[in-house]
């Protein structure tokens, strides 16, 4: 069985029904720090306490088939004799999770994240170095004004507006463990390449880096080999690159030169003028594929390099853990207020590191199955 059939078949999302569902991973000590950075712990106690508005929150991701008040009553959200029928009522908890916000959310996320991601295990790495990857993804949201607004759309062939506002999702991913590192989320408007600028700082030393083409700049890619030790990065062949070849290793195996654009080096002065890649091409189904990387070639093969890069397609799996599984196959984000957007999708990508913490049998396993049995 393939490793792509093995995690299709990792679903036990809803043999999940309390607290201790959620506390088996994350821990009730940083949910506390949420809210207490959220400046909201001290709601009165004839409200619902922000603590079980955010296991509802996360409950939402896992149960996205179910209605709110439905999940609220699944995860026994008012336990201890809060609970009726006016804080259980749908306009009660869109007060609550209005009230709630969505940065103890997102700052939930971004402690599983840096606590989860970093983790080492037996088998887990490339060469001894951790492989993470990054990539985009567009979610959709209701269409109301105040969300078109605030989110905007792509224009179609005839130039008019897509149906529904979206919002643009850029992630790090270690793609052995489906964790996910660090995330930023914006309107459409913002650039996949800019928003990916806000966590280069944080891919950890001793790894490689997986890019999409559209993420191909000397800027970024200079960011995450520079900025660390040990860090490594891989991307395809962006079409119609002038360049100097200044050294060929192999007829498959080069190493180029690259002017860095003026306007990368208007948005950062420090660049240099001039930065050199090392080129490897592979032929995979009858067609030559050409992939750059910072990878020395004193001790990486060519081989190797082009192995490596078929292990980004983990990371479109990560995101079908959020579009799919994790929303039920849903197309359209439930909220219908911009917080409350942003804190739907925080509360997604959380539950997504919960699944990935809980599934059975574990990612490295299924690795170790990948390789006996190639795709």
């Amino acid at each position: 069985m393939s490793l792509q059939q093995n995690l299709f078949d990792i679903d036990a999302f809803h043999s999940f029904t309390d607290f201790s569902t959620f506390t088996q991973n994350i821990p009730v000590e940083w949910v506390s720090s949420a809210i207490d950075l959220s400046h909201k712990a001290t709601i009165r106690r004839r409200r619902l306490p922000s603590e079980q508005v955010l296991w509802l929150v996360l409950g939402m991701a896992l149960f996205r088939n179910e209605s709110i008040d439905e999940v609220a009553r699944r995860l026994n959200i008012c336990s201890q004799g809060l609970a009726n029928e006016a804080l259980l009522a749908r306009s009660g908890l869109s007060d609550a999770r209005q009230r709630l916000g969505a940065d103890p959310v997102e700052w939930l996320f971004k402690q599983t994240g840096q606590h989860w991601g970093r983790e080492r295990y037996t088998g887990d790495t490339w060469q001894g170095l951790q492989v993470f990857a990054v990539d985009g993804a567009l979610l959709r949201t209701p269409d109301t004004e105040e969300l078109r607004d605030h989110f905007g759309s792509g224009n179609t062939s005839t130039n008019r507006q897509t149906p529904y506002p979206m919002m643009r999702l850029v992630a790090l991913m270690n793609v052995r463990s489906h964790v996910v590192l660090d995330a930023q989320l914006s309107p459409y408007r913002r650039s996949e390449m800019r928003l990916a600028e806000e966590f280069i700082a944080s891919i950890p030393n001793d790894s490689v880096t997986l890019f999409d083409k559209g993420f191909w700049g000397a800027d970024i890619l200079l960011s995450v080999s520079e900025q660390g030790n040990q860090r490594h990065w891989l991307i395809p062949e962006r079409k119609g690159l002038v360049y100097e070849e200044l050294e060929k290793y192999s007829e498959t195996d080069r190493l180029l030169q690259m002017k860095v654009s003026p306007q990368a080096r208007k948005r950062n002065p420090f660049l240099p003028e001039t930065w050199q890649v090392r080129a490897v091409s592979y032929e995979i189904k009858g067609k030559t594929k050409t992939v750059f990387t910072s990878l020395p070639r004193e001790h990486y093969s060519e081989a190797q390099v082009a192995d490596l890069y078929h292990e980004r397609w983990e990371i479109e799996l990560g995101f079908r853990d959020i579009k799919s599984s994790m929303q039920n196959n849903a197309i359209t984000l439930r909220s219908k207020k911009v917080e409350l957007i942003y804190q739907e999708v925080w509360g997604v990508v959380t539950e997504l590191q919960h699944h990935s913490q809980r599934s059975e049998p574990s990612r490295c396993q299924l690795w170790e199955v990948a390789k006996r049995n190639p795709l």
